[in-house]
This record gives C-alpha cells, sequence and structure tokens, in this order.
C-alpha cells in the first residue's frame, strides 16, 4: 500500500492539527484542514500558521493540487484561500455542505448575495469518489455524525479523519451542531474502523486527555479498535449514543464557532466587504 508522506502542524490556540500530504515520487501535495489566525478579541487575522506551511511546501520542492476541508469547521477558521493564493492549488470538501449552508444561512439571516449550493469551492466530493495526488490514489469516505458534511480523505496507509474521533484516551466529536447525529457518528466511526488494521488516522484536533502531558494526533485502526474511551470493540450502537448525547449535554459553544461557521461555509472567504471596505462578521443574539 502507498505511504504518503505526512508532515503535521498543530496550531496550539485552536488545538487544530494541518496535514501537509506528499507524494514521494511526484512530489505532489495536498494541504488539509489548515487555520488562519484569528483574534476574536480585536477581530484581526493573521497568517502565521499557514506561512509554516507555505514554507514548507517551498523548503521541499513540492507543487500543490489540492487544499483540503474534511468539513466546516466551528472551532477554527479556514486559511484555505489565502494558501491557494500562494499556492496554487483547488479547494474541496464534501457535497453536503450544502446542507451545513442551509441550516447557517437561516442562523445568520444571510441575503440573496450567498448561495447555499456549495459553488464557494473549487470541488465538492461525493461519497466513494476517487481522486489523485500526483501518482497516489486518494478516495473519499462520507463520515457524517458530527455535522451532516463530514467525509473523510483515505491516502494510501493513510486516513484522514477530521472530527469523527479523537486519540483512543479522548474519545469522539461531540454531535450536537446542527444536522449532527450521534448514531451517524457511530456508523461512520464503524466505517473508518473497517480499514486495514495499520492504517494510520491523523486527527484534526487534540486537548490532551487527563493524565497525558503531551499533544497527539496520529493513531491507528487497531489502537482506536482496541482502546478508544467512547468506541472501541465491543461498544453498542446504544451505549455510545446514551453516552454522546449525555455528554453532549454538557458542552459549550466552542469559542470562535460563531465568526469560524460563516467563514469556513465560504470556503474561507470573508463576508464580501461593505461600502467602506471592511468585511464583518454576525453574531445572532440569542439565535442559537
Amino acid at each position: 500500500m502507498a505511504q504518503p508522506d505526512v508532515t503535521a502542524f498543530f496550531d496550539e490556540a485552536t488545538f487544530t492539527a494541518s496535514y501537509l500530504v506528499a507524494d514521494p515520487e511526484s512530489r505532489r501535495a495536498a494541504v488539509i484542514d489548515s487555520v488562519l489566525d484569528y483574534d476574536p478579541k480585536s477581530g484581526r487575522s493573521t497568517t502565521m500558521s499557514a506561512d509554516r506551511i507555505v514554507a514548507a511546501v517551498k523548503e521541499a520542492g513540492l507543487g500543490v493540487d489540492w487544499i483540503l476541508e474534511t468539513h466546516v469547521h466551528a472551532d477554527h477558521l479556514s486559511a484555505a484561500p489565502y494558501l491557494k493564493e500562494r499556492l496554487g492549488g483547488r479547494i474541496g470538501i464534501g457535497a453536503k455542505v450544502c446542507r451545513v449552508q442551509e441550516a447557517f444561512k437561516a442562523v445568520y439571516n444571510l441575503n440573496a448575495e450567498f448561495a447555499a449550493d456549495g459553488s464557494q469551492f473549487d470541488h465538492l466530493f461525493r461519497d466513494d469518489e476517487s481522486f489523485a495526488i500526483g501518482g497516489l490514489e486518494a478516495r473519499v469516505l462520507e463520515t457524517p455524525g458530527h455535522t451532516p458534511a463530514c467525509i473523510t480523505y483515505l491516502l494510501g496507509d493513510a486516513a484522514f479523519v477530521g472530527d469523527t474521533l479523537f486519540m483512543p484516551d479522548y474519545g469522539s466529536a461531540r454531535t450536537d451542531f446542527p444536522g449532527g447525529d450521534a448514531r451517524q457518528l457511530y456508523h461512520s466511526v464503524k466505517r473508518i474502523l473497517a480499514l486495514p488494521a495499520e492504517t494510520r488516522l491523523f486527527l484534526c484536533h487534540d486537548y490532551k486527555a487527563p493524565g497525558r502531558d503531551v499533544f497527539a494526533w496520529e493513531t491507528t485502526v487497531a489502537a482506536q479498535r482496541a482502546g478508544n474511551l467512547h468506541i472501541r470493540d465491543g461498544i453498542s450502537e446504544e451505549d455510545f449514543v446514551t453516552l454522546r448525547e449525555g455528554r453532549d449535554a454538557g458542552l459549550s459553544m466552542p469559542v470562535l464557532m460563531l465568526p469560524a461557521v460563516q467563514v469556513n461555509m465560504r470556503a474561507g472567504h470573508f463576508p464580501p466587504p461593505e461600502d467602506n471596505g471592511i468585511s464583518y462578521l454576525k453574531i445572532p443574539v440569542n439565535g442559537i
């Protein structure tokens, strides 16, 4: 099985792992789940995290074919447009992003200028669709539950699972966002865990489980099946749903959710500037 080169970039401010994935032979690459630095206190954005990826691409002499999102993130802003401008490549996400756009178009009371049809992205991936990164064959698995549009990218022996799973000692993703569903997540995780035991799983986040001193974002199918806190082998669907929905009921909203979703559902673009040249993010007061 092909083994892509994977370089991780961890943003501790949002606990997000971004990835640069390269075909060792052709030197073609993809960036997965990039981060645009954003300060919610000042409303200012910077590109320090994305520039680390740009520097790595140039240092390694790679060409970027794809800038990929596993889903519409609620905990950080995507740097996809900035990376496309600097590195080229096409921005891709799951085809069911339209469902997320429709839900949040209502939340933000957006007018006709916002099309909830996924057209903001360069490509919408469908379940089991194949594509290439140089000579490396990639395949898409729909893995909804955290959001309706979550997908996993399978590239050789590596799977990029977004927010479906965390490290085995931390468990699984929340399912209480609009369109989330604990039962769907259970079946999505089982689909991932049906991959070969040695498959490397690359996660989008880590929060350091109690008792663990370092951040971690890579594991395997075998390790998850043997020891995932929420959904290891032997955990029934009913047990998982009860556990997951119980945990979700006590969770607070992510700090950056309201700014992040309205940017990320636009493929990382800010809302159109107003007549003074400035973009504004909307906060629905008592709206959700």
